[in-house]
Formats: structure tokens, sequence, C-alpha cells
């Protein structure tokens, strides 16, 4: 998808506090009816990134484009663009058709028009049409965050951002809410641009997603991508559990990892690779009967058991470190805690990162 040409385009986009680079010379193609989520712990700039590209901030340096026109000073409300805020900003003693009619109304459409329209968006976000009388005060926190959507969708724009709108709703809720925003993602095609310090949210829902880190863009890739091949420690550990041990490449070809006294088999080396950290995830990770000649094992204590809905993962303390096994609910490991067991991998399941 990426490969079309690009509805929104950041070219070496810095933004500066003072001396603080927020947001630190980054180069970005968004692709039209790409569903791109930005992705980082507090402070990593990119809630700064959506305000520039929303046109409510202005880059210190570098451009942003919209199909190709640069748009550094365009204001907000002359770009064909339209924010959804975590406070949803509705308009509290309206009703739920007075909100999403806003933008018609602003446009000044005849209103007879607007109803018609504001019908339309209420079946797409899933809002009974009776709703279109109540107080939009009355509705459940999912209810406001449909009509927050359906008004922003009434400005017909060709992009959409989002600035975590789901983070003050309940886990059940969400996980319902981040289905039905891709479906609208799917039947609408707009382009939408979604903010959140949630990877799993981003995993659910994106066609790409963008890590960032101290105000730069450290990797960029489909869910897939971005979960099996992080590029650094630091995107391996943002993205779900992850086993990381510190090795070092020896003059034998072998990953020796002095902590935990073990040399172990090295999969496929980034280029110029002498010392990092070999990233296996938990579910590549798997109980043996005996430790093998050779091959990758560890022995170590069974600890600890989680049980998480369909899946349950085991800890393991090897020395001073803990490493976290899962299998599924129906493949349960038949060991008992504070039993010695051996657990290994196949070496193509892991990789090796730099920090």
């Amino acid at each position: 998808m990426h490969g079309a040409n690009p509805i929104l385009s950041l070219k070496a986009v810095r933004k500066m506090f003072g001396t603080h680079a927020a947001v630190d010379s980054v180069d970005l193609d968004i692709a039209e009816g790409e569903f791109f989520t930005i992705v980082g712990p507090s402070g990593s700039g990119k809630t700064t990134m959506l305000r520039m590209l929303a046109g409510m901030d202005t880059p210190t340096s570098g451009d942003i484009e919209l199909k190709g026109e640069r748009i550094n000073d365009v204001p907000a409300n002359k770009r064909p663009t339209c924010m959804v805020f975590q406070s949803l900003a509705l308009f509290p003693h309206r009703t739920v058709g007075q909100n999403v009619e806003f933008p018609l109304k602003i446009r000044g459409e005849d209103p007879k028009l607007r109803k018609q329209r504001a019908l339309q968006l209420m079946d797409l976000l899933r809002l009974p049409q009776s709703y279109y009388s109540k107080n939009v005060l009355k509705c459940s926190g999912g209810e406001r965050q449909r009509v927050a959507l359906a008004r922003a969708l009434a400005y017909d724009p060709q992009i959409l951002f989002f600035d975590e709108p789901l983070s003050a709703i309940d886990y059940k809720l969400r996980k319902t809410l981040e289905k039905e925003l891709k479906d609208i993602h799917r039947e609408t095609k707009k382009t939408f641009v979604y903010i959140t310090h949630s990877l799993e949210e981003a995993m659910v829902m994106s066609d790409r997603i963008g890590v960032m880190r101290a105000g730069k863009l450290v990797q960029v890739g489909t869910p897939q991508e971005i979960y099996s091949t992080p590029n650094t420690r630091f995107v391996s550990e943002f993205v779900g559990d992850v086993n990381v041990i510190p090795v070092n490449l020896g003059s034998d070809g072998l990953l020796h990892a002095s902590a935990l006294g073990e040399k172990l088999k090295a999969p496929r080396l980034p280029s110029g690779f002498s010392k990092g950290y070999l990233v296996i995830r938990p579910e590549f990770l798997t109980f043996l009967s005996e430790r093998p000649e050779n091959g990758n094992a560890l022995g170590g204590r069974l600890y600890n058991e989680y049980v998480l809905g369909s899946r349950i993962q085991y800890q393991v303390r090897v020395g001073d470190s803990v490493f976290v096994v899962e299998k599924l609910r129906q493949q349960p490991f038949t060991g008992h805690l504070d039993d010695d067991v051996f657990i290994g991998w196949e070496t193509n399941d892991a990789i090796l990162v730099t920090d």
C-alpha cells in the first residue's frame, strides 16, 4: 500500500521547544487510504508530530506536504483534515443529531439534507436513529466516542487524525471499538492517522506502524514486521513480551551469553554485528525433556504460571534471569512449580538486534 502516491509526506521535519527537539528530522510518507499508527512512550514526540500534521503547530524546519503541496503554514481549519481528540470535545448540551450535524450547519447546508446525512453517519457508526434527539450527556462513553467519530466524518475530510481516542475507555469496550474503527476505516476508505501509546491497539488496527523514541521515528513497518523483525532492543521490548539475552559474537561463530555462562547458535547476523541482544518471543520457547547435545537450550527452574485466556505463560528462572514461555491452553506444560526444567528454541526463531 505504501508504494502508492503518498497523500501526506514529512520531509526532515523538526520541532524545537527551546533547545529540545520534540520531533527530530522525521521523514515519512503516508499512503492515501492507509491506516497509519504512530506509537511511542510518553515524551517520544508522537503528539507533537500529530499536531503539526493537523496544522495546530508549525514545524521549526522541514516540510509537510499534502498531495505534493507544502502545507506548513496552512491553518488547521483550512486543511481537508479533521481531528478526533481523547476528550472528544462534544457539545454537552446538544443532542446527538446536533453534534453530528455541526460541520454541515457551519457549511450552510439545508436542514433536511443535514439530518439525512447525520442519520446515514449514525447508521455507519451503529448508533440507533432514535438517538438523533438524545442529549449527548445521556450517552455512554462508547456511544459518545461514536458520536465524535460521526461528527468528524461529517466534515468529509480526506484525512482523520486520532489523538489517543480510546485511552480513557474500559478494556472490554476498547477491544470492541478497535474492531469497529478498523471496519469504519475499511468502509469509508479514508486515510486514518492514529496516535497511541498502546502497541496492542496499533497491532489490531493498523496497515503500518511507526515507532517513535526521543523525537525520532526508529522503525516503520507492518504490524507483522514490527513484531517479527524489530530493528532494536527498544522496539522489540515495546511490542509485547520478549526474552532478551545480551550476547557477544565469539571467534568460534557462536554467541557468548556470559551472564548465563552459555554459548548459543547465532541466527542470521546483521551486517557488522559484534555484540547486542538475542531476542526470542515467548511463543518460540519450548520445554525440552532433556538437554540436547548441541542446539539452544537453557536449564532453569519453573517459577510461576499465568493463565491469559487462550494462552498460558510460564516463568522460568535461569540464574538471575527470568524467561517467559508461552503455550496454548489446550497444550499446557505438565510440570510443577520449582521443578528443574530445560527450555530451548529453533535458531532461526530468534533475532539479533542492537540497542
